[in-house]
């Protein structure tokens, strides 16, 4: 069974977001351990310590993959590699250890993260998405993986 972490970095705020991903952890549940990691977002109240924000969050957010080395790291950034659904699928089921994917808070990723050793980039397109719908867009691509490895009547 696959075991999946997505680790992101602020809470879901919006209850219809929650729904769509409660739906499709629910659909997962007989063939993925999933598990949601969610990390405090840093609060800023004006421009001026962007970066300082994104690298507090950044070491957060490299503390939880220090303690999760041993899995296969995916960091969702836009500028990352494209997968069409096949592929993915594929991706996901090459090899036996966890799966960690990381989604940054509202000011995105800082260069510690983006370069963590043995990580992975992976876009879902090249446009950024809130954070809430990243996680719905994510959840739904890795349910349509399984549903294509386990030949499923979800994805034609």
């Amino acid at each position: 069974m696959l075991k999946i972490t997505i680790l992101s970095v602020g809470k879901i705020k919006e209850k219809y977001y929650q729904g769509i991903i409660d739906e499709y952890a629910k659909r997962l549940t007989p063939y993925v351990k999933l598990d949601f990691e969610v990390l405090k977002a840093e609060p800023f109240f004006d421009d001026s310590d962007k970066e300082g924000i994104k690298n507090k969050e950044g070491e957060k957010i490299v503390n939880f993959l220090e303690k999760n080395r041993w899995s296969k790291i995916f960091i969702l950034d836009e500028r990352g590699k494209e997968f069409t659904s096949h592929e993915f699928s594929k991706e996901i089921h090459d090899g036996t250890e966890p799966i960690v994917f990381v989604i940054g808070g509202s000011l995105g990723l800082s260069q510690n993260v983006l370069s963590y050793p043995g990580s992975k980039r992976m876009a879902l397109s090249e446009m950024t998405f809130l954070h809430e719908m990243t996680q719905v867009i994510l959840i739904e691509q890795i349910y349509r993986a399984v549903a294509i490895e386990k030949g499923k009547k979800y994805h034609y």
